[in-house]
């Protein structure tokens, strides 16, 4: 089984990214057969595009809220 461990979403000249991190379990055992293996993708769906969108403004909102 596969389990992802992280997701990172950005912009960049090519268009929006996303970085996944996983890790592999063997389902009998339990045991981790494969830790932080990774993959990058463009996000070319368009309701994929809006989602991550409003991730990075949810984001925003948090960073403009902060205290200086």
């Amino acid at each position: 089984m596969k389990t992802v461990t992280s997701a990172t979403v950005w912009n960049d000249a090519v268009g929006k990214r996303m970085s996944i991190t996983y890790s592999e379990i063997d389902e009998t055992t339990g045991t981790i057969t494969a830790d932080n293996k990774r993959i990058d993708r463009i996000i070319t769906n368009a309701d994929q595009g809006t989602t991550m969108t409003a991730l990075l403004n949810i984001a925003q909102n948090f960073v403009d809220k902060l205290e200086s």
